[in-house]
């Protein structure tokens, strides 16, 4: 199997895991309403993928839901008040990365697994490297640069719901960007995991045009859009806003 099959099958593979949908709807041209049986609270997450567009709601929603968006576009469907935010989720195109031909100046190391431990206590990466209150992490792995033994950025790749696809996360100290140092740790932390026949992903908020412009340069491209997923537990600050809402739908 070539490195880009190989992607292809493993991120429809989580797609499927998360979106509760099958390999036949994810890669068809219709408009999927499927139910994640998971969701304890009222929940709301939308895909677009390909021609695809998969409406998962918790299984309380999911009637009502179907019914508002039935015979609806894929751009009206995204603008369903009841949700928020969209993440652009990109892969290594045909898992080819760009030469590593750009000079760094400062110092870079790449960790993994219980190596990364050592960094805990180390603050200003939540993008990219995160410990919970106990040291463990679910960062796998790491590619930090220090310049005089100061760490001034991190790309950090952490599990996803599916075995061998890792999430990309980068971080660089604001005094130190606009000089492509994201890039090079993206880039060589990307290397380092399909070495390892670990197939990463990276995220970009839509509104987030420096991160986007990191994942083209590092050979990235698009490949599914996603929403935030919404949970209408009534916690939210627009709470006033999201109760009217979602009373169309619960009440």
């Amino acid at each position: 199997m070539n490195i880009k099959t190989m992607i292809k099958n493993k991120t429809e593979e989580l797609l499927i895991n998360e979106f509760c949908c099958s390999s036949d709807e994810l890669n068809g041209k219709s408009t999927v309403f499927s139910i994640n049986f998971n969701a304890k609270q009222p929940y709301i997450k939308i895909l677009a993928y390909r021609n695809c567009v998969v409406v998962c709601t918790s299984e309380d929603l999911h009637s009502k839901v179907q019914e508002l968006l039935l015979n609806k576009n894929r751009d009206e469907i995204f603008e369903l008040p009841l949700v928020y935010g969209q993440t652009i989720h990109y892969v290594p195109d045909n898992g080819c990365i760009d030469d590593m031909s750009d000079s760094l100046k400062y110092e870079c190391e790449c960790l993994f697994y219980r190596d990364i431990l050592s960094l805990d206590g180390v603050t200003g990466f939540e993008n990219s490297l995160a410990f919970h209150e106990n040291g463990s992490t679910s960062t796998k792995a790491v590619c930090i640069a220090k310049d005089k033994n100061k760490i001034i950025g991190v790309a950090g790749a952490a599990e996803s719901s599916i075995n061998g696809v890792w999430e990309i996360g980068i971080d660089v100290r604001e005094e130190y960007r606009n000089a492509r140092l994201g890039t090079y740790l993206v880039k060589r932390l990307t290397k380092e995991l399909l070495a390892r026949n670990i197939i990463p992903f990276y995220s970009a908020s839509v509104t987030n045009i420096g991160s986007q412009m990191v994942a083209s340069r590092c050979g990235y491209i698009p490949f599914w859009v996603d929403t935030f997923g919404t949970i209408l537990d009534g916690s939210s600050i627009y709470n006033d806003i999201t109760k009217d809402l979602s009373s169309k739908f619960t009440g």
